[in-house]
């Protein structure tokens, strides 16, 4: 018999919902039922929450059905367990706003394992509130839009942020090292759909040059935390950590820059995770299906 290597399209099922019996069996018998072959499926079932996440990968067999025939159809199932939940085509890239300040590495990372097919999103523009990485905006034909930000112009400029956001459509705004603090209102308008990343050691410094404060005390550990942003300064829902032991022979500048792998390494992994949908957020934690 005659292979058949027709590619078929495969959607991705994000769901979550109260922790319950059948919800599992609702799922694979409402693909079944549709002659789908489920190629990824994973499931946690929160015993402090109460909540139950599964991201299932599927395809129907015949080709016959797009995503909405699947989303119609789910909605009963998902109804009948109070599901919060997405169904989407997995080839469609994440429309995705990154904001940088003047440090390139994670920016320059981000793009660089974009053209390597890496990370299945597209650039909606990089937006900046200095002229520094305009440059290497104009190189990649990546839109690039100045924003700068003054005490007296913060509401003015977060407005035209949500305006550039809203009319690109943008589903995830990536801060690759910009450096400034979104107010409480932009924190909450970007909930679940903005990841910043930020240094993080044991113990922790705050303020200028943590780099060289970590050196001065001597540090064992270094390392990066990629979040979801919310109104608590770098405090959010955790989705990936990066770390590296490093020792005395390391010089202030030596730790710049391991902590430079450290930041791109953690925020490429978060915004990998994020786009292919893996991520849960479950009160003040996540669920990450790696």
């Amino acid at each position: 018999m005659a292979s058949d290597n027709t590619i078929k399209q495969e959607f991705i099922l994000k769901a979550s919902c109260p922790a319950g019996v059948g919800i599992v069996a609702a799922i694979t018998t409402f693909l079944a039922q549709r002659s789908c072959f489920i190629s990824e499926m994973s499931q946690y079932d929160d015993p402090d929450s109460e909540q139950f996440f599964t991201r299932c990968r599927f395809h129907a067999v015949d080709g016959a059905y797009t995503v909405e025939d699947f989303q119609g159809e789910f909605s009963e199932v998902a109804a009948g367990f109070d599901m919060q939940w997405e169904m989407m085509p997995a080839s469609a890239p994440t429309k995705t706003l990154i904001m940088v300040s003047k440090f390139d590495h994670c920016l320059v990372d981000l793009l660089y394992r974009l053209h390597k097919g890496e990370l299945n999103m597209e650039i909606t523009a990089i937006v900046s509130n200095h002229k520094d990485l305009r440059p290497l905006a104009e190189r990649e034909g990546i839109r690039f839009i100045y924003l700068p930000v003054t005490k007296e112009n913060k509401p003015e400029q977060e407005k035209a942020l949500l305006d550039i956001v809203n009319d690109t459509g943008t589903e995830l705004v990536v801060l690759a090292r910009y450096m400034q603090i979104l107010s409480d209102s932009l924190c909450k308008e970007l909930s679940g759909r903005a990841i910043n990343i930020h240094h993080s050691f044991l113990p922790g410094f705050k303020g200028a040059k943590p780099y060289h404060q970590a050196h001065e005390r001597g540090v064992k550990l270094i390392g990066a935390t990629a979040h979801y942003v919310t109104s608590d300064l770098d405090e959010g829902p955790i989705i990936e950590q990066s770390v590296q032991p490093v020792d005395h022979t390391y010089s202030a500048d030596a730790l710049v820059a391991v902590g430079r792998d450290t930041e791109t390494v953690a925020l490429a992994k978060a915004v990998k995770m994020h786009v292919e949908h893996r991520v849960f957020l479950n009160g003040a934690r996540t669920v990450v299906f790696k």
